[in-house]
């Protein structure tokens, strides 16, 4: 289960989420509108200007005010730390107490 802050303590299911997009052309702003109509749209922005739509496979759509890129990063940061953990990637990277560190 991976959780992803999208600004001002909002968090969704990362892997709920279809795509993040930038909200300025016209078929994503009929996106939102067809979201609104529907009662499906989630406004995360707490009144700032909207920077990313993202949509989920349950056919919400969520505002937010975080860039399209950033959301990304914190989706690709937190795959790659999931894959670290289930390696062991990350316990490596720890020395341990007897050990010296390696300069």
């Amino acid at each position: 289960m991976k959780l992803i802050n999208i600004g001002f303590g909002n968090i969704v299911f990362a892997n709920r989420l279809i795509a993040i997009v930038s909200p300025e052309s016209a078929p994503v702003k009929r996106l939102v509108q067809d979201a609104r109509d529907r009662g499906m749209l989630i406004d995360a922005t707490y009144g700032r200007r909207t920077r990313a739509v993202l949509v989920a496979d349950s056919d919400h759509v969520i505002l937010s005010a975080v860039q399209p890129e950033t959301v990304a990063n914190r989706v690709y940061t937190k795959d790659q730390d999931q894959i670290q953990a289930e390696r062991g990637d990350a316990a490596d990277d720890i020395p341990d107490e007897d050990e010296a560190p390696v300069r």
